[in-house]
C-alpha cells in the first residue's frame, strides 16, 4: 500500500511578507504589482474573507477590499525559503515531486521515520518547517497521490486531513468531481450536463460508456473515481514550455502599439532562455494577446529558433480576431522539446 503526503504552503508568499514584516500580520494583504492593471499572486487569508484571489486584478481586489495592502513579490526570498522547505522534505524522502516553491508531493511508503506512520510524518514535517522558516503548511495523507492533494486543502490553514485506505472507497463515491486535480471549470460543466456531479455518478456509468461520452478523458477520471488510479511521484520535472507575459497599465489600441511591446517581451524571453539553457530545445513560438473584454486568444507555429518575424505575424494574427478591440496583456513564449536521451512513454493515466 503506497503512502502519498501532499504539503502546500498557507498563502506563502503573503506569509513570507507577514513574517518579515509584523505590521502586516493584521491587514488584508496581497502580493502583486503596484499599477492599477497589475494581478496578484496571492493574498492572505484575512484579504479572501472580501473575495480577493489570486490572478485578480489590483483594481478588483480594492474595489472588494479598499483598505488592502498590495506590496511588490520578492521572489529570491520566497525561493530561499522554498529551499529550507525542501531542504525539511529530504530528512524524510528522497522520493519528491514539487510542483512549485510551495508545493510537493512526497512518496514516503518505505521511510522509516515515525515508525513508518505518514500521518505522524506530517505532523514532524509541518513542525519542522515551522522551525526551520516561522512558516505553517497544511497537509494531505492516503494512499493515492490525487486524493493526497485535495486532502491537504481540507483543514487549511496549518492543519491536515488523513483518508485512511479503508476510507477511500467512500471518500471518492462522495467527491465531487470539480476537485479533481485536471477537472476545470469548462469540463465540469460539460460533466454535469451528462448528469456527472460526484465519483459515484461517474462510477455507476461505466468505463466504456464514459469513453465514449467523454473520450479518453473520461477513462482516466472513471480510473481515478473508481480508485484504480494510484499514481507516482515524479522526482524530474520536464519543461515543456517557457513564457513571459505583461499586463499594460493602460490598454494598447492599435496594432502597431501592440508591436512595439514585441522586441520588450522578445528580449525577457531570450534572458530567461539563455538562463535555462533552452535555447536549442526550441520546437514552437506562440503569442497570446488578451482583450480589454478578457477574451484571451493564442497563435502559435512550428520553429526552432526565436524567430522576431515570426511573431510579428503572430501578434498580427492574433489582434486581428479581436476586431479592434483594445489589449490589455501581451505575452510570446515557446514551445520546448524533451532532451534527446530522454525517451518517456505516458500512459493514458499520465
Amino acid at each position: 500500500m503506497k503512502k502519498f503526503i501532499h504539503i502546500d504552503m498557507d498563502c506563502f508568499y503573503a506569509a513570507v511578507e507577514m513574517r518579515d514584516n509584523p505590521a502586516l500580520a493584521n491587514v488584508p494583504l496581497a502580493i502583486g504589482g503596484n499599477s492599477r492593471r497589475g494581478v496578484l499572486s496571492t493574498a492572505n487569508y484575512l484579504a479572501r474573507e472580501y473575495g480577493v484571489r489570486s490572478a485578480m486584478s489590483n483594481y478588483r481586489a480594492k474595489q472588494l477590499c479598499p483598505d488592502l495592502v498590495i506590496v511588490p513579490g520578492r521572489m529570491q526570498v520566497y525561493k530561499q525559503a522554498s529551499s529550507q522547505i525542501r531542504a525539511v522534505f529530504k530528512r524524510y524522502t528522497d522520493l519528491i515531486e514539487p510542483l512549485s516553491l510551495d508545493e510537493a508531493y512526497l512518496d514516503v511508503t518505505d521511510s522509516n521515520a515515525c515508525q513508518g506512520s505518514a500521518t505522524l510524518m506530517a505532523e514532524q514535517i509541518r513542525a519542522d518547517i515551522f522551525a526551520a522558516t516561522g512558516l505553517t503548511a497544511s497537509a494531505g495523507i492516503a494512499p493515492i497521490k490525487f486524493i493526497a492533494k485535495i486532502a491537504s486543502d481540507e483543514n487549511k490553514p496549518n492543519g491536515q486531513f488523513v483518508v485512511l485506505p479503508e476510507q477511500v472507497d467512500d471518500f471518492l463515491a462522495q467527491l465531487p468531481l470539480g476537485k479533481i486535480p485536471g477537472v476545470g471549470k469548462v469540463t465540469l460543466e460539460k460533466l454535469n450536463l451528462k448528469g456527472l456531479y460526484t465519483g459515484a455518478d461517474v462510477r455507476a456509468k461505466g468505463v466504456n460508456w464514459m469513453q465514449q461520452h467523454v473520450g479518453n478523458f473520461g477513462v482516466s477520471l472513471y480510473q481515478k473515481c473508481a480508485g484504480l488510479h494510484i499514481g507516482k511521484v515524479s522526482t524530474e520535472r520536464t519543461r515543456k514550455s517557457l513564457s513571459v507575459e505583461h499586463t499594460y497599465e493602460y490598454n494598447k489600441t492599435s496594432l502597431q502599439a501592440c508591436l512595439d511591446q514585441l522586441p520588450i517581451l522578445l528580449a525577457e524571453l531570450q534572458r530567461r532562455l539563455t538562463k535555462q539553457q533552452l535555447e536549442q530545445r526550441i520546437n514552437k513560438l506562440s503569442v497570446k494577446v488578451k482583450f480589454a473584454n478578457f477574451v484571451v486568444t493564442s497563435a502559435d507555429q512550428t520553429c526552432h529558433r526565436l524567430d522576431e518575424t515570426i511573431l510579428v505575424e503572430l501578434l498580427s494574427k492574433a489582434y486581428q480576431r479581436g476586431l479592434q478591440q483594445p489589449v490589455r496583456l501581451l505575452g510570446v513564449g515557446v514551445g520546448v522539446k524533451n532532451e534527446p536521451q530522454q525517451h518517456v512513454q505516458l500512459s493514458i493515466l499520465d
